[in-house]
Formats: structure tokens, sequence, C-alpha cells
């Protein structure tokens, strides 16, 4: 993982790079239906086939609905910047699209939309964790807790747990409902119930149509890789070694988007299956930025392109890390933090 400086770019601050970026937030309509066309289309077209292998081999049909999780995840991210209202310049349609793909997903759009604009406000902020964010502790807090409280944390942190429990939980279960907005108005509310009932009648007429094997090796597999994947990549865009933290006092948005987010350099196939969210630094200091535009701003801006840089190799280190050290400003594994003074 390097953060080298390499041009006279490294003297802008975060708020310049925020304004500079602007430049790049325009949508192309043409592109963005391609970009839609071409994500949607092998969707469609792969879960067709797993469908008509299922009366041939069960394995196959598995194994394609595996691979289309791929282009779930896309899905996925276009449905993200219709919620940053960057996919086309209507607000409107951005949204009808979002609520579209949130039955895919499983996300309720609009629940999803509000929770992680509270992300994207709070990001590295260590006075307002909880919502949209990886639990993270500090080293003195987790200290500060009883061997139960530090033996949950622990669990909790683990990666079988993170990247194999908190998928299905929160996917399948936990966007059910409207956690964290339950008393916010009854927009989130209807946003959840009308996805689950969408969701409900398309599995409903499936089962209806082909019984539960197709629900059970197509549609599930799909489901559950890409949300395993989704987690995977949300934690590497803030959980890496050099982020930051900060208290409220001492924290600002701009900062903590360009300091405390990942440029998760990743080889092209995968950029391309993830919609170049590894660019998550300047995603975060400029969220109206279509996705496709993303690579344009790295191609001009050197300094970017180098900063908070974290290969595919990196990133496995990545999820041994799990507590803030308030003292060395980064984050440590536990074993760092036993050796760490009191």
């Amino acid at each position: 993982m390097t953060d080298p400086r390499s041009s006279t770019e490294d003297l802008l601050d975060a708020r310049h790079w925020s304004r500079i970026l602007t430049r790049y937030r325009a949508p192309d309509a043409s592109r963005s239906v391609l970009e839609l066309v071409v994500t949607l289309a092998p969707f469609l077209a792969i879960w067709a086939v797993a469908w008509w292998s299922l009366s041939y081999s069960t394995a196959l049909a598995i194994l394609l609905s595996l691979l289309n999780a791929a282009f779930l995840l896309r899905l996925f991210m276009i449905q993200h910047d219709c919620g940053h209202g960057s996919f086309f310049r209507s607000r409107r349609l951005c949204n009808w699209i979002g609520r579209a793909i949130g039955v895919v997903t499983l996300t309720p759009y609009d629940v999803w939309r509000e929770t992680h604009a509270i992300h994207h406000a709070s990001t590295g902020n260590l006075d307002r964790r909880g919502i949209g964010d990886m639990p993270t502790l500090t080293v003195a807090e987790y200290r500060s807790k009883g061997m139960i409280g530090r033996g949950l944390y622990r669990l909790v942190r683990h990666p079988l747990f993170l990247f194999g429990v908190v998928p299905f939980y929160t996917f399948f279960l936990q966007n059910r409902l409207p956690i964290g907005l339950m008393r916010s108005g009854w927009k989130y509310w209807l946003s959840a119930m009308a996805t689950n009932a969408a969701i409900a009648a398309f599995l409903t007429a499936l089962v209806w149509v082909s019984g539960w094997a197709v629900v059970v090796c197509v549609v599930f597999p799909t489901m559950l890789l890409a949300a395993m994947i989704g987690v995977w990549f949300f934690f590497i865009q803030h959980q890496f070694e050099h982020t930051t933290w900060s208290d409220d006092a001492d924290w600002d948005v701009q900062t903590a988007a360009l300091e405390g987010s990942s440029y998760y350099d990743l080889p092209p196939v995968l950029r391309w299956i993830t919609g170049n969210i590894g660019v998550h630094h300047v995603h975060h200091l400029a969220s109206r930025i279509p996705f496709y535009r993303l690579p344009e701003v790295l191609r001009d801006h050197d300094a970017l392109a180098s900063s908070n840089r974290v290969t595919l190799r990196d990133s496995f280190a990545c999820a041994r890390l799990a507590l803030w050290d308030q003292t060395e400003r980064r984050l440590v594994t536990f074993a760092e933090a036993r050796r760490a003074p009191a």
C-alpha cells in the first residue's frame, strides 16, 4: 500500500480537488444507456441459460449463476450512480432506474440512497459511526471493554463473519426493513415494503412456473456471491492501513474523502465489473462523477492516481486490520494493538 507524492498537484488540499473535479460531473446519456444495456442484457441472458440448464445439470446451473454475480454487482454500481444522481441528468429517471434495479439487488433504493448519503457525510468521523460503515473501534475503546465485549468485537471483525455472515444478513434480512431510518417517515417504509412486495411477486412467479430449484440453484447463488463481493469492496474502500479517522472537532468531509478512501487499483476486467468503484477517493471527493468517467480523472491527474493506492495483493492484508490507533493514526491488527503501549 502506497501513498507517494509525485507532482505539484499534491500541494492542493481536498477542497481544491473538489472544485477541480466538477468538470467531470456531466453524464453522457448515450454512454449511460450503453452501460446499462451491456450490463443488464448479459445478466438476464445468463440467468435464462442457467434456468434452462437446470433440466440437464444442476452443477452447470449453479456455476453459471455464480459467474452472473459479476453482472449483478455491476448492476448495483449503476444503482449506486443513480443514487448519487450521476447516471443521467434527470434525477427522476435516475431514481426510477435505481428503484427497478433495487428489486434485483434486494436493496430498497430510497432507504439505501439516504443511508449512503449519511455514509458520505460522516465517513471517518469517530463521533458519527453506525450508519453505512464497518464497525470500527479505537484501540482505547477496545481495551476498555470486558472479555465478552472484546470477544464479540473480534467475532464481528473476523473475515469469515465480515464477508460471510454480514453480506447474507445485510442483503437478505436487514434490507427488508428501513434500518437506520425506522422513525424517519413513511417514504422509507414505502421503499422497503414496495421492494419486498416486488421481490416476493418475482419469486412467487418463478416458483409457480418452475418450482423452488430455480430459486435455490439460480437466483440465490448469484445474490449471495454478489453480496459477499460487494461487502469486500466496501470494506477495502475505507479499511486500509493509512486511512483516516478523526473526532468531530477535527473532521471535515473533503479531507475525510481524500485521505480516508482508497484507490483500489484492480486489473481491467475487475475495474469493469465493479464500475470503477475502486477509484473511491475520487468518488468521495466528487460523487456526481459517473463511474465511467473516473478513469479519465486518473489519467488527467497523476497525484490522484498514486494517492491511497491499494493493489489486489495488498488488499488481502487489509482483512486483518481491526482497530484505529489514534496515536499512530493508522488501522492496526489485534496483535499490533496488544503490543502498543497503554
